[in-house]
């Protein structure tokens, strides 16, 4: 599968603080990944250094061999959805919907027009309508509806369904896959609704203190984590030699999230075994990660 956008050893600052710290990252062509990550974590950064809109202080990004900033071959190649404000610097944006319609169609060789008009009768948005009278979730409906008219080989999407009720949600990942079986192309997602989406994600990149810390297939990265619940001195018994992730008890009983290594033999044991969400996954990961720097950082006089 060809490598459609790579990145080595990208440091960004911002002042004092650094916002990436030494990111290496490669993305294959025609799959959906999620990057997910806390707030600060450094997801948004990374999606605009890998799109062309920020450039990165020391090392690379390039897609198939070509450098990404300032290269207009590339850009081409190229949407960065994010969420849409309803005012500019220099106060409310009064523009019409349908004028942001026509710019995406002179800045997207790709774009779809019949597609567009399609998803603006399935959101039910009225193009007529000024951005600054829009409501937060149809603001997110007209960053969703150029990202996937664009037909951009490479789409980001920042935080998409952040406006969005549950049914739309729900709404905007059907279309997404829908689209997809028909026009392959790689998507970068980036959201905090993590569990919503973990079934659209083929594989996540989790993102922490500017840091990537994993890049996994999501159905393995599932497959190797499990609850075991049940009396805590059979719990204890069954997990031996397993990574314990977290821990939960209460009186007897003990609750336990494992790293699974193929040899369990939880059948021969009184517990209950069940999956582990992605968020929870993600939770728990993250606060390893921290543990683990905090433990490395020197002690403060």
């Amino acid at each position: 599968m060809a490598t459609v956008l790579e990145c080595n050893g990208v440091i960004k600052r911002f002042g004092k603080t650094t916002a990436l710290n030494g990111v290496d990252l490669t993305l294959d062509e025609n799959k959906i990944y999620g990057l997910i990550g806390r707030n600060g974590a450094g997801k948004t950064t990374l999606l605009g250094i890998l799109a062309g809109q920020n450039f990165a202080d020391e090392g690379s990004v390039s897609s198939y061999g070509l450098p990404v900033w300032e290269n207009s071959e590339v850009m081409e190649k190229i949407c960065f959805s994010r969420e849409l404000s309803a005012s500019t610097a220099f106060g409310p944006d009064t523009r019409k919907v349908k004028e942001l319609f026509r710019i995406a169609r002179i800045f997207y060789p790709n774009w779809d027009e019949e597609y567009a008009k399609r998803l603006l009768v399935e959101f039910k948005l009225d193009i007529k309508k000024p951005i600054n009278k829009l409501s937060k979730g149809m603001l997110s409906m007209v960053s969703i509806i150029i990202a996937l008219a664009s037909r951009a080989p490479i789409t980001f999407l920042d935080e998409p369904v952040a406006g969005l009720d549950v049914m739309m949600r729900e709404k905007f990942y059907q279309l997404l896959l829908d689209d997809y079986m028909e026009n392959p192309r790689t998507y970068i997602i980036s959201t905090h609704i993590i569990d919503e989406a973990s079934n659209v994600f083929e594989e996540v990149v989790l993102v922490d203190a500017g840091r990537i810390m994993l890049k996994r297939n999501t159905e393995e990265l599932r497959a190797q984590y499990a609850y075991v619940s049940g009396r805590e001195d059979t719990v204890s018994e069954a997990i031996k030699g397993l990574q314990v992730v977290h821990r939960e008890g209460l009186g007897k009983s003990l609750t336990v999230c494992v790293r699974l290594n193929g040899n369990e033999q939880f059948e021969q044991y009184d517990v209950d075994v069940s999956p582990v969400s992605l968020q929870k996954i993600f939770v728990y990961l993250t606060e390893q990660y921290e543990s683990t720097a905090n433990a490395a950082a020197p002690a403060l006089a």
